[in-house]
């Protein structure tokens, strides 16, 4: 397919604006892309879309999020929240404990459509749902197939719910990861998942090692999100939460360590040493009232941090407009946070997804992956290579995606989306978080 009439914004740094642009795409990759009249001079008999002048850019790269929390929108809270430990337990452990495996199913298919709609077409997703552990990483890839999301799926493990659910929760992690490496699938991955320091023993971490023994991947775990979680660690084992976690051997360049809010300078050495990936999740912290992560700073010395919602939204455009807000306000400082928040969403998650998926995300080249969304915008001051960024930063919105490609092949046409029945769906969902409300 030859995609033209459209403003190529690429975040490839060789061609970042080509305007009156075209892109070729075959199967699952880009072929070839640049001025409109060179491309049709060079593929005359290639099919073609006209786009209208839209923006074709790469798909949003969402790097953590929880698909367990849909049924939370609207829901009533009876018990307290007045600290970041209610809001665990009276919320979401109140929640996940509630899910049956139809839930898995049903709230994933809410999260990846509603993702889709706002240009997300690459999630990472830290799941929970204690009393069905078994088979729900693997209810959340066939969501991610039918609905034609690429995904990162993993089940967060804790000691929370007892030995035995945690045996349950360890083994789906192991089972699903061997499954992904066996089908060599690049629409689908497993990570080992662990909730945080706070929530796993030393036995339980010994328990951790043992079954990923031989298995080459990565965690993906919350670090520092409260500072509660360096009180405990301190406490119980005598270090902060980075060294403990290092001292399992649980970080690397393919583990995400997600917040990392109450990391100090060594801890970020640690992280920076060991390669290890920081996920910044600005509207959760703020609504959790849990404090800042330094994301200034963890940039000033070489960590690669990405982007992620936490849950809180689907729209990684409205988590941008926050990452940059927040950190010039927490450091008092307007001239900061910017070219950061670009710098997550554009530098960041592109080099997270690197090391996971065989061929590029988040960026226009040729070779990467044919993940491309077009947006319905059309500014009314000059678009250049040096401002696209602030284009992007403070004129775009989910609500303006209108055609989302993913892996090429079309998933959402003009806002319809195509692999799945929106309104059934929508429907079916309603009915069971009906069901689930009066028992929290």
């Amino acid at each position: 397919m030859l995609l033209i009439n459209c403003t190529l914004v690429t975040n490839d740094v060789a061609q970042p604006v080509i305007a009156d642009g075209a892109l070729l795409y075959r199967n699952q990759l880009i072929e070839d892309l640049g001025p409109a009249k060179d491309l049709l001079a060079r593929y005359p008999d290639e099919e073609k879309r006209d786009l209208g002048g839209k923006w074709l850019m790469p798909g949003m790269i969402n790097a953590h999020t929880h698909i367990y929390s849909a049924y939370a929108r609207g829901m009533a809270v009876s018990n307290p929240t007045r600290n970041f430990f209610e809001i665990l337990e009276n919320i979401w452990w109140a929640l996940d404990r509630k899910l049956a495996l139809e839930d898995a199913r049903l709230n994933a298919l809410t999260t990846m459509k509603e993702s889709i709609r706002n240009g997300v077409t690459t999630i990472f997703d830290h799941h929970s749902s204690p009393h069905s552990a078994r088979g729900s990483l693997f209810a959340l890839a066939d969501a991610g197939r039918e609905i034609g999301i690429r995904g990162s799926y993993c089940y967060e493990v804790s000691d929370r719910d007892g030995d035995e659910i945690r045996h349950e929760e360890i083994a789906e992690n192991v089972d699903f990861i061997r499954d992904c490496q066996s089908k060599k699938d690049d629409m689908t991955h497993g990570l080992f998942g662990m909730h945080a320091s706070f929530t796993l023993s030393d036995q339980s971490m010994e328990e951790i090692k043992t079954a990923m023994a031989g298995i080459e991947e990565g965690y993906h775990i919350h670090v520092s999100e409260g500072i509660e979680d360096q009180y405990d660690s301190l406490h119980k084992y005598g270090k902060r939460v980075l060294q403990r976690l290092f001292d399992w051997d649980i970080l690397g360049p393919r583990s995400l360590a997600i917040h990392c809010i109450h990391a100090n300078g060594l801890e970020m050495d640690i992280l920076r040493e060991t390669d290890t990936s920081v996920v910044h999740n600005p509207m959760s912290n703020m609504g959790n009232a849990c404090g800042t992560s330094p994301v200034v700073e963890m940039l000033r010395r070489g960590l690669r941090v990405g982007l992620g919602t936490d849950a809180y939204t689907n729209c990684m455009f409205e988590s941008m407009k926050v990452a940059k807000i927040l950190q010039s306000h927490s450091l008092v400082d307007p001239t900061v946070g910017f070219s950061q928040a670009l710098a997550l969403q554009f530098e960041g998650n592109p080099a997270i997804c690197a090391k996971f998926f065989d061929h590029p995300l988040g960026v226009l080249k040729k070779g990467a992956y044919a993940d491309l969304i077009t947006v319905d915008y059309h500014p009314y001051t000059p678009l250049t290579e040096q401002n696209w960024g602030g284009h992007v930063l403070f004129g775009l919105n989910g609500g303006l995606v209108q055609d989302v490609i993913i892996n090429g092949k079309e998933v959402m046409r003009q806002r319809e989306l195509l692999t799945i029945d929106e309104e059934k769906l929508d429907a079916e969902s309603r009915q069971r978080a009906a069901q689930i409300w009066p028992q929290m």
